[in-house]
């Protein structure tokens, strides 16, 4: 390997004694950084995708499929509980793959949604199931008597006796306790008082697509949803209506256009009670087919509503969920050549940094702190790179793949290693020489057309 000095790395030692203001905020618990690895407490990789957040008892629960980065069969759907949607508690696999039958061996899972029934005090859990050529659709459901228990499924939901033969789906809970089922493309049904059942269909959206997520602000229901391009991000867009059963008129879109609603899909939205009001927050999915397990991240933010109208105007990429503001994760860090950093000759310079893109370039960042932070650019023509941290005797701590890939260009934080005790450290970039790509049903091809990684700066604290 070759010794290089071009690039940079922020060290905790260089840094001593002297606490910035963004050090400050980077300590706080309510900071969300989106786009990079969330982990538990246990310092595990969050993994609950296509998900949703239930309140009860004062605590939050996040409910999302179990993935795995070696298929898209059904592996289970995750639980875990927070009280300040930020730190996270692995509770459970609240639903495991089944011996057999629509959510058996071979079968998949998607779009878990959990709403307590207020008739029976049950908690009602809601998929998508499905073959793996989705082909096979069904709306499925189970219960459990408690939130974080193991829920037992109870098969497909019926109206009027048969199942809904559709893919993807939401739900939505009304002020008064009644629930609602969302179907792609722009049927809208009213549960049973029990929640296991179909009452009626009440409206139907026309122009509606994938991923419904519906809220409630101000006497108006905004309904959002997502073009159909498979696992490619798009720019999702919304309606809005005075009554669930409507009229539903189509506003367009809520993030800026060719955004690709700042690479994300939508999958909920959050009521979060706010210094006397409810703000309603976005919760999206960057998918990474095929590796979702460990390099599919999220993207949270807050919405803005005034009247009829919808937006995210700008992209947080880390925000504070006390006081709803942006925060630069890295202002004040200041950028420093270190003899600590060395890369193997695969690597090329790259605006402001250097990429790679054949398979088994490494990048070592040798560093002393408590975790380290990656910026880097994403594009057309990313690949995975595998991270693999390592502690000062050469045991491995935590390892994954993060996702350089994305239709649209950026520049950002790309990889944050979870938290550890003070003290000297390996990170260990990989080109893995693997590239999303991935075709859906109409044989159409997606994703990346080469295997870059292209690094910014590293920091670490």
């Amino acid at each position: 390997m070759k010794l290089i000095y071009l690039l940079c790395i922020t060290l905790l030692a260089g840094c001593a004694g002297r606490a910035t203001h963004t050090d400050t905020q980077a300590s706080k618990p309510g900071l969300i950084c989106n786009g990079v690895p969330w982990y538990d407490d246990q310092g595990n990789i969050i993994n609950a995708h296509g998900a949703c957040i239930v309140q009860d008892n004062g605590r939050y629960y996040l409910f999302g499929e179990w993935k795995s980065d070696e298929s898209n069969a059904f592996p289970g759907f995750s639980c875990y509980s927070s009280d300040d949607l930020v730190n996270w508690h692995f509770e459970n696999v609240v639903l495991r793959v089944q011996p057999d039958g629509i959510m058996g061996p071979g079968r998949v899972g998607e779009r878990v949604k959990v709403m307590k029934c207020p008739s029976t005090g049950e908690y009602v859990m809601y998929m998508h199931s499905d073959d793996l050529s989705y082909k096979d659709p069904y709306t499925a459901y189970a219960t459990c008597s408690t939130i974080t228990g193991d829920y037992q499924l109870q098969g497909p939901l019926l109206y009027n006796g048969k199942p809904i033969k559709r893919w993807d789906m939401g739900t939505f809970q009304d002020t008064d306790g009644t629930g609602y089922l969302l179907i792609h493309h722009g049927s809208i049904y009213r549960l049973s008082k029990d929640y296991k059942s179909i009452e009626a269909k009440v409206a139907h959206v026309e122009g509606m697509k994938e991923s419904p997520a519906m809220f409630k602000k101000d006497g108006i229901y905004y309904l959002l949803t997502s073009n159909l391009t498979s696992w490619e991000k798009n720019d999702n867009f919304y309606f809005t209506a005075p009554a669930i059963s409507g009229p539903w008129t189509k506003q367009g879109l809520f993030c800026p256009e060719g955004s690709l609603t700042y690479n994300s899909q939508s999958t909920f939205v959050l009521p979060l009670k706010h210094e006397g009001d409810t703000i309603p927050i976005y919760m999206g999915d960057r998918w990474s087919y095929p590796h979702q397990a460990s390099a599919a991240t999220y993207v949270w933010l807050p919405l803005n509503t005034d009247s009829t109208r919808l937006s995210i105007p700008t992209y947080w990429p880390c925000w504070d969920i006390e006081t709803l503001q942006p925060i630069d994760y890295l202002e004040g860090k200041q950028c420093i050549k270190s003899e600590h950093l060395d890369m193997t000759d695969e690597w090329e310079a790259a605006d402001n940094g250097w990429k790679a893109r054949d398979k088994g370039a490494v990048l070592k960042a040798d560093f002393h702190g408590t975790r380290i932070i990656v910026t880097g650019e994403t594009n057309p023509h990313g690949g995975y790179a595998r991270m693999t941290l390592q502690d000062g005797t050469g045991d491995t701590l935590h390892t994954s793949l993060a996702d350089f890939y994305s239709k649209v260009k950026d520049n950002g934080i790309r990889f944050i290693t979870p938290t550890q005790p003070e003290g000297d450290y390996t990170l260990t970039i990989e080109v893995t020489g693997i590239s999303p790509q991935w075709t859906d049903k109409s044989k159409t091809v997606y994703g990346s057309d080469n295997t870059y990684v292209t690094i910014g700066n590293l920091y670490a604290e």
